[in-house]
């Protein structure tokens, strides 16, 4: 469900890099990439044992890889 909300935002994000001329999809992954470093930082606090497994490591690293990408994608292709 994750990856399909990223690949949502993804998506959007490009959908309007293409109709504007300014940054707007930098903006939203940028601030989606800040939201989840907040998240991860709360849940991470709570939680000593967090993430609670290898595979959960993974899946939290292939989010956080992901959502950077795209942030960084969308910066270059809308300068």
């Amino acid at each position: 469900m994750v990856l399909s909300v990223l690949a949502d935002s993804v998506v959007f994000a490009q959908e309007v890099a293409e109709e504007e001329s300014e940054p707007v999809a930098f903006y939203i992954l940028g601030a989606l990439a800040a939201l989840w470093a907040i998240t991860l930082f709360a849940v991470g606090m709570r939680s000593h044992t967090f993430p609670g497994s290898a595979a959960a490591q993974r899946v939290v690293t292939l989010i956080s890889v992901l959502i950077v990408a795209a942030a960084m994608a969308s910066a270059v292709l809308s300068s």
